[in-house]
């Protein structure tokens, strides 16, 4: 099977869909979890209205602004941090759930990475938490309202396109993305990143399978790359999620399978 990161480029296709997801910022009505912000740093605003943020970590220095947030449903703890004016998880979600896994079924991999999901789970299609994942999942599609909770905490959601548009432009632009929210270490190919602003995006890989029978599933690229979930669907077989490789500096939206399993990083409503 070829690698997915092979193939992780946008298509003309996908274009015209990433084009298509304006998001929404709009605050859920979940209560919020436990949750707090420390320090502070500056940040300028761009011509677009996007807060620019200040690169905040260096090899000698870490003055980024981390907070802490507890998932109150099993009491696990997450490092947040502040880029711009909008706050993410610094960690990867490590929540279980039905349709989550770990990278090669192994425990040690949750512990390193989190969980990876299904876009079914990582929507909370099943509507465990909230009702605007409904019925999304592989095969089927659905009509989402931003801000999507999905498998996140409350208080915190899936990012929508926008929002990791936002994220892009916030770290300096897609083109050298990658490099700035990748993590120092743990990347193949001497892709690791600056890391420059916190995020510490780890290579945690992916569970691949065509959704129609768990005999044809197969763990890829642990050390090589991660994606991230979006909320945005492009049709009844894939979504968009964050695609970050490590043999290119640029982070982008791609178009990937639903039954595929990946990170979750969630964000602040």
């Amino acid at each position: 099977m070829k690698k997915l990161f092979a193939i992780c480029a946008v298509s003309v296709f996908f274009l015209v869909a990433c084009g298509g997801d304006s998001g929404n910022n709009a605050n859920s009505d979940e209560p919020e979890s436990s949750s707090s912000v420390k320090s502070s740093s500056s940040s300028a605003k761009s011509s677009s209205s996007v807060t620019v943020a200040t690169s905040c970590k260096t090899e000698k220095k870490d003055n980024c602004e981390y907070g802490s947030l507890t998932d109150d449903r099993d009491g696990q703890t997450y490092k947040t941090v502040k880029i711009g004016e909008q706050i993410w998880m610094a960690e990867n979600l490590n929540y279980e759930e039905r349709n989550s896994y770990c990278y090669n079924d192994s425990a040690e991999y949750c512990a390193k990475y989190g969980r990876l999901y299904t876009w079914a789970a990582a929507m909370d299609s099943a509507e465990s938490w909230s009702s605007n994942g409904r019925y999304c999942g592989f095969n089927k599609t659905c009509s989402s309202k931003n801000p999507v909770r999905g498998i996140c905490p409350k208080g915190w959601h899936l990012p929508s396109d926008q929002e990791f548009k936002t994220l892009f432009e916030a770290v300096g632009g897609k083109s050298t993305a990658g490099t700035a929210l990748k993590s120092t270490s743990g990347w193949h190919n001497e892709g690791s990143g600056t890391d420059a602003f916190g995020f510490s995006a780890l290579p945690a890989g992916d569970r691949e399978t065509s959704g129609r029978r768990d005999a044809d599933v197969v763990f890829n690229n642990e050390g090589n790359g991660t994606y991230f979930w979006s909320s945005a669907e492009f049709d009844k077989i894939n979504a968009h999620g964050l695609c970050l490789k490590d043999y290119h500096g640029d982070a982008y939206l791609d178009l990937v399978r639903k039954s595929y399993s990946f990170p979750v990083r969630c964000i602040q409503d």
